[in-house]
């Protein structure tokens, strides 16, 4: 929490609606977005509307039992985060209060009303190891020194923004608290005490040099989105879906598995199980890459759906700060946002409060700005700071929100407004969920505009069989066009049933339900199938599709498609993702040339009933 300082100033309440308060006093010095306290009760609130006579306020704690003329001060800045170390493996709300260590003082599971703590502690040490030396000139964004956060993550400390010139002083390498004075800087004939903490408000973006266009996927292990709607490290994307469509277990999977270094988790306003079940989950995981736990290179930003709804609104953008953060550190880092919905129906909460005019359903007109203003700090950037060599300094920060349309109706105004900012969309389909098709992201519904940008990343990691000569960007092209076929054939077996159509539809039926039951379905929770890599990726895709070039050469010789059907090496093909690991893909090569020499005693056989 922020406490008040010399210049803060003084004013009182007039009124009081739900979450909002009026106070008068202190309109002609605030600005907007600017802290309050009502200093009785302790309780933080931020400026919204300056009129000429009053300013309105928004609250982040409940309004019960305020009283009209009670006391409230101005702190005369906006709500900040606290960044330094210690972030990692921490829980806060949306304000950044921290929960875990509230548990322990309060022997609660109840947040009381008013308290105040420091985000993070003033009495932790951490090993500081020092990377300038006196004398040198630094710039906003140079690494000072080092600190290991966590065993899997190195904290860098980093000149602040607004801060440039000489070093006059740095200690020595030792364990230091986040404020205590570890170098100061000389400019113009001033000098200036600084310490490892640092803190930026929430509503401004970080600076960065220049915004590149990301061309390196970000590998989620999710064999559909990373073959059919891959994402950039640096993209944006939407996960909108009704209740019980996966949506938190793709969250969980992405944060296992995706090769983002550090994964910042957002709640906001979901039920208090939900959150408290992904608590219980991060806590065990074990990282697959390190085997460490995962918690370690976390930061959990938790408001569920009974805390105010101010501080619901400020969660998100608490979250994309701190990423933001550790962008800026050289790190790839991602935001799951779970979900938007929930956040869009806290800004229609105060928005019907304010009594403004509501836009469609109630939300307010300017849901597209605050949804923008979240999205588009996502990407990947050339961060500030000097680099020894010749290479640039790159960060990311991806951004996956989910979205819960109610009844799944993805023409509402939360869906329907996030697929304009963002540049993935992965549709959660309610009627493959219910028939145990996880995870149920429709590929008709869903899409990527990411693909020209990571191409060539897959062509260059391609796997070369003389058999099938096509890439990745050929192959989801060919399995698109599958699966389109599959399902417009799928309203004429309807008709007439599938053994009236032609061989060559039946066996594009086939071959759909293969891609279908054999690669599009994962299992989260199998030990082998939880993640794919690109090897196995691209020689599973690849396989099913020899198969499928094969058996149309094969058809239209005029063999017989349930000599197609029958094959055995089908079974080995339909039981890759769960039998074969990421590391033996030579196991798949077997299968490969089972299938070529299968099909070869296919045409011996054909070609000795015609001798006979």
């Amino acid at each position: 929490m922020i406490k008040s300082n010399e210049s803060s100033q003084i004013g009182y309440i007039t009124a009081i609606n739900g979450s909002l308060i009026i106070v008068k006093g202190i309109e002609k010095q605030v600005k907007l977005h600017d802290l309050i306290i009502v200093s009785e009760q302790n309780i933080l609130g931020e400026i919204i509307q300056i009129y000429n006579s009053y300013a309105v306020a928004q609250c982040y704690e409940s309004t019960n039992n305020l009283k009209l003329n009670q006391e409230i001060i101005s702190l005369q800045e906006p709500l900040s985060m606290e960044l330094a170390p210690g972030l990692l493996t921490s829980v806060f709300d949306g304000i950044q209060r921290p929960l875990n260590v509230l548990d322990k003082i309060l022997n609660s599971a109840f947040l009381q009303r008013g308290i105040e703590i420091p985000s993070l502690s003033r009495t932790n040490k951490w090993h500081f190891i020092p990377h300038k030396n006196e004398g040198e000139k630094v710039e906003p964004g140079d690494i000072i020194g080092s600190i290991q956060e966590t065993p899997l993550i190195e904290h860098r400390i980093l000149v602040p923004i607004n801060y440039s010139g000489v070093l006059s002083f740095i200690v020595e390498e030792g364990d230091y608290t986040i404020e205590k004075e570890i170098y100061r800087l000389k400019k113009n004939g001033k000098e200036y005490s600084l310490t490892m903490l640092q803190k930026w408000p929430i509503t401004n973006s970080r600076p960065y040099k220049e915004r590149i266009t990301s061309e390196e996927p970000l590998i989620t292990g999710i064999r559909i989105i990373d073959l059919l709607f891959p994402i950039v490290k640096g993209g944006t994307v939407a996960v909108p879906g009704g209740f019980g469509t996966g949506k938190t277990v793709i969250q969980q999977s992405l944060a296992k598995w995706c090769d983002a270094d550090i994964i910042i988790f957002v709640g906001c306003g979901e039920r208090g199980n939900e959150i408290a079940d992904v608590l219980k989950e991060f806590s065990k995981i074990i990282d697959p890459k390190s085997g460490r736990p995962l918690i370690e290179r976390i930061v959990i930003i938790a408001n569920t759906s009974n805390m105010p709804v101010s501080a619901r609104e400020a969660s998100i953008f608490s979250g994309v700060t701190i990423a933001e953060y550790y962008r800026d550190m050289g790190y790839d880092v991602a935001v799951l946002a779970d979900s938007t919905s929930r956040w869009a129906e806290s800004l229609r909460e105060i928005s019907g409060l304010l009594e403004e005019m509501p836009a469609e359903e109630g939300y307010p007109a300017y849901l597209p700005s605050k949804l923008s203003s979240f999205y588009e700090r996502a990407g990947k950037v050339e961060i500030l700071g000097n680099n020894d060599s010749k290479r640039k300094n790159l960060g990311s920060l991806t951004i996956i929100g989910s979205v819960s349309p109610p009844a799944g109706d993805f023409s509402e105004p939360v869906t329907a407004t996030t697929k304009r900012f963002v540049q993935a969309f992965w549709a959660l389909d309610a009627s493959l969920a219910y028939s145990k098709h996880y995870p149920a992201i429709n590929w008709l519904s869903s899409y990527s505009n990411y693909l020209e940008y990571v191409a060539q990343w897959w062509y260059e990691r391609d796997i070369h069989w003389p058999e099938i000569d096509i890439d990745w960007y050929q192959s989801r092209a060919e399995i698109n066009v599958i699966l389109s076929r599959e399902n417009e054939l799928k309203n004429i077996v309807q008709l007439i049933g599938e053994e009236n159509l032609p061989d060559d539809q039946q066996f594009v039926i086939f071959i759909g339900k293969l891609i279908r039951e054999s690669f599009l379905i994962q299992n989260a929770f199998d030990n082998i199938d939880n993640f794919t890599n690109v090897n196995k990726l691209l020689g599973h895709t690849k396989l099913i599709l020899l198969l499928y070039h094969q058996g149309q050469e094969l058809l239209t010789q005029g063999y017989l498609l349930e000599d197609i059907k029958s094959l055995e090496v089908l079974n080995d093909i339909r039981r890759i993702s769960h039998t074969i690991p990421n590391d033996q893909f030579n196991k798949i090569e077997k299968i490969k040339n089972k299938l070529l020499k299968d099909i070869q005693s296919i045409k011996l056989m054909y070609s000795g009933r015609k001798k006979l």
